[in-house]
């Protein structure tokens, strides 16, 4: 998500990082490079213009201008539009309280992801202690009803639906009554969707909030699409007057656009986005965080959080208290990396990082996923002693660790220096807050980009082209020679 938008952008900031000294001229030449950056992205036009004016003419200043950083506040500059662009944004669903039913109405066109959504939102809602109701009410595709009482099962929330009704206002009035008969205090009404927007569909729309007058009207649109997310996001809020806006699939190769220019088109909120299939995958839209995604800032809050949810809180409080002793083991290393891909794809999280988004520039030929598995395959390939001591680990020991792995020696060799680097940061982070945390862990990544050992993906210097297959594997053999040759002389 926003991969594209985000390498032009760096590369129009870097351009006028790269001046000797900002005048208006080149300030305007960074500037369309910076229009040129959203255009691409698929921001509408309108959205684009109206946003670069507004930057230019702060930008433009002469206090800009005569400042020791220019290029900095420029980016400081782009960061704050970019969050009033999006935002802001209320992520309460305004519930009601406790014996009052709140219902809430999903309507989109069909492929948007309307249903899985629908589960989603049931599943967060279930989390924070409510009683949620889904309710098929897309009654011109039978498979959306299978579709909800099969994620029903899955969490577990009671499924409303009746085959036998062709009238869906019918439908949603008797699912209200059935919520108030279970005990349900939340109703998520899946309501229908069409190819296109038609007057047939709005009308259904219409007569359905009508009849159960939703307390929040919350349009689903496929983030892929661009900006006919936008135009159709448009026309369901005139017809329906919408509370919000969920946007699906932008862990894809959606440009981000859409994202970028909904709030700006339709004055409805995003509130929240689907970055994934599975049905914890979806985030509240905080504004000022994907602004920082897009400009390489990393989002660490989003991080935390995600962390906070998926890591093993009884494991974290184990190892603060190893840590606070000053032991750090391989073993405690490899569970960290088992911790570390429950947050999702390494790139993902990378990108999350503040600053290494430029590195995973540098990562393109490089399977960090694979890079990882050939880690946990080496430590699992040693006895405990030698992980909880990797000092023990000599030549012949390193010989056996590389068998076992199906690994050259070297790559073991590897690994006990990453983990040399990492251990003394890691006892000392012991007791020290999240700003501190932060700051070692920069200062361990600067030295890891400085020692080819310890970098996953350090970039080739020879012809700045992506090596094919044969490439690598010619590579690979070359680099082996050489090591044996290396061997063969310190032995005589």
């Amino acid at each position: 998500m926003f991969d594209a938008l985000q390498e032009n952008l760096g590369a129009a900031f870097k351009t006028l990082r790269g001046q000797g000294k900002l005048s208006e001229a080149n300030m305007r030449d960074g500037l369309k490079l910076v229009e040129k950056s959203l255009l691409e992205a698929d921001v509408s036009y309108e959205v684009a213009r109206a946003f670069m004016k507004r930057v230019s003419d702060q930008a433009l200043g002469e206090k800009v201008l005569q400042s020791l950083r220019p290029s900095e506040q420029v980016i400081g500059i782009v960061y704050q539009e970019l969050v009033n662009l999006m935002g802001p944004v209320d992520h309460s669903l305004h519930l009601k309280g406790k014996g009052e039913v709140t219902v809430l109405m999903m309507c989109g066109l069909q492929g948007s992801g309307k249903t899985t959504t629908c589960g989603k939102l049931g599943r967060l809602l279930k989390q924070s202690g409510r009683k949620p109701l889904l309710v098929a009410a897309d009654l011109q595709r039978p498979a959306a009803i299978d579709q909800l009482h099969v994620l029903g099962e899955q969490l577990d929330i009671p499924v409303y639906s009746d085959r036998t009704s062709q009238d869906p206002v019918k439908v949603t009035g008797a699912a209200v009554e059935q919520a108030k008969r279970l005990g349900a205090d939340v109703v998520i009404l899946d309501t229908a969707g069409r190819l296109h927007i038609d007057n047939e569909l709005m009308d259904q729309l219409k007569r359905v909030d009508s009849r159960c007058s939703p307390d929040q009207v919350y349009l689903v649109v496929d983030g892929m699409t661009g900006q006919d997310a936008v135009n159709s996001a448009k026309a369901f809020n005139e017809a329906l007057e919408l509370d919000g806006v969920i946007m699906t699939k932008l862990d894809g190769d959606a440009r981000g656009g859409a994202a970028i220019s909904v709030k700006e088109v339709t004055g409805v909120p995003l509130k929240f986005m689907g970055t994934g299939e599975h049905l914890e995958n979806l985030e509240p839209f905080h504004p000022e965080r994907m602004a920082g995604r897009i400009l390489g800032q990393g989002d660490m809050m989003s991080l935390v959080e995600k962390a906070q949810q998926e890591f093993d809180q009884d494991e974290a409080r184990r190892l603060e208290e190893q840590l606070s002793k000053g032991e750090f083991s391989l073993d405690d290393f490899l569970k960290q990396m088992q911790q570390i891909k429950r947050l999702g794809p390494l790139r993902k999280v990378m990108g999350m990082i503040p600053g290494m988004s430029q590195l995973l520039g540098d990562m393109d030929d490089v399977d960090a996923e694979g890079d990882l598995r050939r880690l946990q395959g080496i430590i699992h390939s040693m006895t405990p002693a030698e992980r909880r001591k990797p000092k023990l680990i000599d030549h012949s020991r390193r010989r056996r660790i590389a068998s076992g792995a199906g690994v050259e020696p070297h790559a073991v060799n590897e690994l006990v220096k990453q983990f040399d680097a990492i251990a003394p940061m890691m006892t000392a982070m012991a007791g020290k807050g999240m700003g501190d945390r932060m700051k070692m862990v920069k200062e361990v990544q600067a030295q890891m980009m400085g020692n080819p050992a310890g970098q996953l993906g350090k970039k080739k210097q020879s012809t700045g082209k992506r090596l094919t297959a044969k490439e690598k594997a010619k590579a690979q053999r070359d680099r082996e020679k050489r090591l044996k040759q290396l061997r063969k002389n310190k032995g005589r």
